[in-house]
């Protein structure tokens, strides 16, 4: 079609060729507008976490930040519910050939992590070849001996850190006459069983529970005494580890554990985490828990409490010692390309900054991972305006072979075994030693068959 101007014949030649010249360049800057948009355009990558409420909210801030911080890798997080669930949807979506980017794992989720074969990449590898360093002197002992191998790799990052603390209800104390300075607040398992009768004696109707009673009562108890869960340094020594949860002290442990029930000064609240709620809503006056509910502790609790070390037997040998790792880290998953793999060290980058790492320890209760990121909440008053905050800290700064956490294949499985077994204590269907011995036939059982599908 010719193009014609008003009241005239064509366009002349040369006007008409101007005219092409025109479009032609016009053309041409679009495309390099698209093309340097392009190539402007982050790397996508994902994660795949287990935090809700205000932890939920947390993730989302890391998230947000990391982004604004890092233009060129977009991270989507993305909540797949429970610990359980998170880990079992990561696995099988790895299987299925589209597993995220970056899966959050709990701590009991490590050894089949680590023995999941062709499905992680090793996190020490990956900030490597990134040209990142990694210092793992730098870590927090425990913290990094955990999720570390026998030579020092670092496997997996560790995010979001915790061990077991014991929480008290100040307010609930003084109605009771019981003392609230530091020095006087219980330290051993007399002491505790001691408050909890004054407390019952008040009129308390839940005068001590615990959240995650495998971790809290078996677990972390056994590293805070130091004294075995398991064979092979608890598992650190290879896939033949098998339980010692029936010792005379764990015997001894789940014999007072189940008088204080039968006496009313003990009250089980449910399996995971549920006896939290009922320590920050105020039903219950003393809980054991993880040091990541200090968030929804400080949310939500409109009483004045305390974050203590957990409780130990005196005239144990080395005890306290101390106590168990728990919370999760996150693994980076094979098959992703060299530009996502990328990023995902750049997020991990970006958590190993000792400012990031303090922020978020002060803000969760979760541990700062790092010596630097401790000092840098030392210094900046924290522990001052916050007393106990550091108690987490310290429970973690030292380890010795018997202590340095449990690494068990199907640990998950043994919680659940743990949880069904100790049930039948509270219910009067099972003495502590008939639980315990159940709790080891049957968790060495699980044990056996890890052993034989990861040969």
């Amino acid at each position: 079609m010719l193009l014609t101007a008003p009241g005239k014949g064509p366009l002349c030649s040369k006007e008409n060729s101007m005219s092409k010249k025109f479009v032609a360049a016009g053309v041409m800057a679009a495309s390099l507008i698209a093309a340097g948009a392009a190539s402007a355009a982050p790397t996508e990558i994902t994660m795949w976490h287990a935090m809700a409420n205000t932890l939920g909210d947390w993730v989302a801030d890391v998230t947000k930040d990391f982004n604004a911080k890092t233009p060129q890798c977009h991270l989507t997080s993305t909540y797949k519910g429970s610990y359980d669930q998170t880990m079992t949807s990561g696995i099988a979506a790895h299987r299925a050939g589209r597993s995220p980017n970056i899966l959050q794992v709990f701590e009991v989720g490590t050894a089949t992590m680590m023995f999941s074969k062709g499905a992680i990449v090793p996190v020490g590898e990956l900030l490597d070849k990134a040209g990142y360093e990694f210092n793992p002197k730098d870590y927090i002992p425990a913290v990094y001996g955990y999720y570390s191998t026998a030579d020092g790799r670092m496997l997996s990052y560790p995010f979001n850190s915790s061990t077991t603390v014991l929480y008290l209800n100040l307010t609930k104390f003084k109605n009771a006459g019981l003392p609230t300075e530091p020095d006087k607040l219980p330290r051993t398992w007399p002491e505790i069983e001691k408050a909890a009768k004054a407390l019952k004696a008040a009129g308390e109707t839940c005068p001590m529970t615990t959240s995650w009673m495998g971790w809290t009562q078996l677990e972390s108890f056994s590293t805070w005494h130091n004294v075995e869960y398991a064979t092979l340094n608890n598992g650190f020594g290879g896939t033949g580890a098998r339980l010692m949860v029936n010792s005379p002290l764990h015997q001894r442990h789940l014999e007072n554990l189940a008088r204080m029930a039968k006496e009313g000064t003990f009250v089980y609240k449910g399996r995971g985490n549920l006896a939290d709620a009922t320590f920050y809503s105020g039903e219950c006056a003393i809980n054991m828990g993880s040091s990541g509910s200090l968030g929804n502790i400080r949310r939500n609790a409109k009483f004045e409490y305390m974050t203590m070390p957990m409780p130990y037997y005196e005239g144990v040998p080395d005890a306290p010692q101390n106590t168990a790792i728990g919370g999760a880290s996150l693994w980076a998953m094979a098959g992703k390309s060299d530009e996502q793999n990328r990023c995902v060290a750049e997020f991990f980058h970006y958590l190993s900054d000792p400012q990031v790492q303090a922020n978020n320890h002060m803000r969760t209760g979760y541990l700062p991972v790092t010596q630097k990121a401790f000092e840098i909440a030392k210094a900046s008053g924290y522990y001052e305006k916050n007393p106990g905050a550091d108690v987490a800290v310290k429970q973690m700064l030292k380890t010795t072979d018997k202590s340095r956490g449990i690494r068990l294949g199907y640990l998950p499985n043994i919680r659940t075994i743990v949880d069904e077994e100790f049930e039948k204590i509270w219910s009067g269907k099972a003495t502590a030693k008939e639980a315990l011995d159940a709790v080891v036939r049957r968790g060495n059982e699980q044990l056996v068959r890890f052993e034989r599908v990861t040969k």
